[in-house]
């Protein structure tokens, strides 16, 4: 196991050629100013490696997915796990925990399972300029 992917480090999975999820990486790097998280795209050998390590399918990403450790987070629970150990004022979208999970991620699968429909795709994986690879696993 990596250093990076030891017992207590936190790692964010997400899909690389989604505008989306480019866009939601781009603001964790502006905002997790303490490097709480490492990043990787599932298409990268480092995701493609802690995808398989935890049984999740390498080949269909539906969902971002959060690396705590031994413990894993996939959808609302992922994003939410996300924004709590964010700085204020983010940690306050975590009153989305009173809403019932299922109704939680039934609302995540839809914007997911849309998401290149709703905001389109590139055509290549997301690139870290020289900055910010080193948020990202294998970038070190």
């Amino acid at each position: 196991m990596s250093k990076q992917t030891e017992p207590g480090s936190r790692v964010v999975l997400f899909d690389g050629v989604c505008k989306l999820c480019s866009a939601w990486t781009r603001f964790l790097i502006r905002f997790d100013r303490k490097h709480r998280f490492k990043l990787a795209t599932v298409q990268s050998p480092e995701g493609q490696a802690l995808l398989a390590r935890h049984g999740f399918p390498t080949d269909t990403y539906e969902t971002m997915v959060l690396v705590e450790g031994s413990k894993i987070h996939t959808r609302s629970a992922a994003f939410l796990g996300v924004m709590r150990r964010l700085p204020f004022p983010w940690p306050l979208v975590c009153v989305a925990w009173l809403i019932p999970r299922f109704i939680r991620d039934w609302l995540y699968d839809r914007i997911a399972l849309n998401r290149y429909r709703l905001f389109g795709r590139y055509d290549t994986c997301f690139i870290p300029d020289s900055e910010q690879k080193a948020r990202f696993l294998g970038g070190d």
